[in-house]
């Protein structure tokens, strides 16, 4: 089959976002533009009933996706972190318009297959991606109860101009005031501060049976995260907000996990978020010490060339990225996939505002690790970087993400006035303008990754005659890949790999004389465990080699098929003409 032009393959948008339909259109597009490499299946249907797409690659022609080892990418999970669906239309632009000139992924499509799920949650996104946007954190099902909050202040786009903003509504008794060199920017009162002019500041929306004194802030009917879904330490809601009733109990968490165990092959995986600008890895329950030591090397090894690759630190969820230090977060699925099955799985949170304000802490070379917490700058930072956050949105957003605050006549409250952060616009996702700049690195990342993992390859096949119709067969095959064929000794505990399994297919009018026709083998290292250097101590075993023999008796001669095969290593075949 010739290779389309790159001008023949759809054109994704990488500066702005999409909703499903649109996205629905793409994903067959890219499929009917290169049949030979993608494939597009739902995995299971939203809440809604959305499908949920799937997107296959491989190279078709050098074997099926599921006996190659295999990358999982998903993105969306959560309803206003759109810029991971993108993150992901841009690793299937990158792959499929790489093929055949760009060695790595053509290998890596030759090799290897990568699972591509670009929008977990198309209800939730749908509603964020409304000419009247709604907060959401994750499925539009009602939980924990089907009623519509009676009382307290509701988010809602008051003006109608399409925005989520804040109020600004004087209170002589409110926690905020006017920065004295920038009205527009607001600072916090002093602690035993009196007589100036004070403010409480709320999200922009609407006061349901408001007594004129006392208000509350409304959750919203739709309380689930569907990331606190998944099995791994799943807690029930009054332990971990969110969580829904029990483990999977959500269409699209549950496809995933169906999804994951179905297709044993996965090596690896990455969950796009947002947003922090960090590389996010297991636990979130457990610090580092609980992890098999060569798996945590590991992960620090995968991590560094993340860093390398797209700038953002790669740390430790418990260590660095806790709401609250004395809590944890639980149900989450890279958790689920490295503790359950072994897999390498990643949380990517696109997108850090505050480091394109220049508020480097964490992520300059030179920062102690471990020193930015990202979590807590939201409850506690500098007034300085206020400041440089005023000044970025001022340079960099023209003005769309931090709006001049504007008098409004609220029904409820009387005069306020509404501006503030767009935290829609310029916290949740990169502004469009910033978009492809910022997922784009991710994707070498994740090819690079794809390519680490164990690959089966023969090293040598033959039939030696020992006289009288009688053969002996030999088998060898070796991991060619970085990473072991059981991937991490995690997978090794949980025992969710078997072993490599040889097998033979005699031709007609042959029997074994010894042997089995299916034998199981070991598994086998790769050079992920080797010494970083030569320091005199080496001793390279061919603990990345196995070896199978039977002896055959086939008077007629023929050709003996041998298959060597494991479950994330991959598939091999061999014919050994019988002289």
């Amino acid at each position: 089959m010739s290779t389309p032009a790159a001008a023949d393959l759809p054109a994704f948008p990488f500066d702005r976002y999409i909703r499903y339909d649109e996205l629905t259109d793409l994903l067959h597009a890219l499929r009917d533009a290169r049949p030979d490499l993608v494939r597009v299946a739902s995995i299971g249907t939203s809440y809604e009933g959305r499908d949920l797409w799937c997107a296959t690659l491989t190279n078709k022609a050098t074997g099926p996706d599921t006996e190659k080892p295999a990358f999982y990418a998903d993105g969306n999970i959560h309803a206003t972190e759109v810029s991971p669906t993108t993150a992901c239309l841009y690793l299937l632009h990158r792959l499929v318009s790489g093929y055949g000139a760009d060695p790595d992924i053509t290998r890596a499509l030759d090799t290897r297959a990568f699972y591509v799920i670009p929008r977990v949650n198309p209800d939730g996104a749908e509603v964020f991606l409304s000419d009247r946007p709604r907060y959401l954190r994750s499925s539009t099902r009602p939980y924990p109860f089907d009623e519509e909050p009676l009382d307290g202040l509701a988010r809602e786009d008051i003006d109608g101009d399409g925005r989520l903003l804040q109020m600004r509504v004087p209170d002589p008794n409110g926690p905020w005031k006017k920065a004295p060199d920038d009205p527009r920017r607001m600072v916090r009162r002093e602690p035993a501060e009196t007589g100036g002019e004070y403010f409480r500041l709320l999200p922009e929306g609407r006061l349901k049976n408001y007594d004129g004194v006392t208000f509350g802030i409304q959750k919203n009917r739709e309380g689930l995260d569907l990331n606190r879904n998944f099995p791994s330490n799943w807690r029930p809601e009054h332990e971990q907000v969110g969580a829904g009733p029990y483990p999977t109990s959500e269409p699209e968490a549950r496809a995933l996990v169906a999804f994951i165990t179905e297709h044993p092959n996965l090596c690896g995986a990455v969950t796009f978020h947002t947003y922090s600008g960090v590389l996010l890895r297991p636990y979130g329950t457990q610090p580092d010490d609980a992890f098999p030591a060569e798996d945590l090397w590991t992960y620090q090894t995968l991590g560094k060339k993340g860093t390398e690759l797209t700038g953002y630190p790669s740390v430790s969820v418990f260590h660095d990225f806790r709401y609250h230090p004395k809590e944890v977060i639980t149900g989450v699925f890279d958790d689920w996939c490295y503790d359950h099955l072994g897999i390498f799985a990643w949380t990517t949170e696109i997108w850090s505002p505050q480091r394109q304000a220049g508020i480097t802490e964490g992520f300059d070379a030179d920062t102690k690790p471990g020193s930015f917490r990202f979590t807590d700058w939201h409850r506690r930072h500098a007034p300085e970087d206020d400041e440089k956050m005023l000044r970025w949105a001022d340079e960099a957003l023209e003005g769309k993400g931090y709006v001049d605050w504007k008098p409004f006549e609220h029904p409820e409250l009387g005069p306020v006035e509404l501006g503030g952060w767009d935290v829609l616009y310029a916290f949740r996702n990169p502004p469009p303008r910033f978009l492809e700049r910022e997922v784009a690195p991710h994707a070498d990342w994740l090819i690079w990754q794809a390519l680490c993992s164990p690959r089966l390859e023969v090293h040598g096949a033959e039939a030696t005659p020992l006289g009288d119709g009688h053969f002996k067969i030999r088998l060898v095959v070796q991991n060619g890949g970085w990473l072991p064929t059981y991937v991490s000794k995690k997978a090794l505990e949980r025992k969710t790999v078997r072993p490599v399994i040889a097998e033979i297919v005699l031709p007609d009018g042959a029997t074994l004389a010894t042997g089995k026709e299916r034998e199981e083998l070991t598994q086998l290292e790769g050079r992920a465990y080797k010494p970083a250097g030569n320091s005199g101590g080496v001793g390279d075993a061919t603990d990345d080699r196995a070896k199978a023999e039977w002896v055959v008796h086939a008077p007629e001669g023929g050709v003996v098929r041998l298959v060597a095969r494991h479950e994330r290593a991959g598939t091999v075949r061999v014919e050994v003409p019988l002289p």
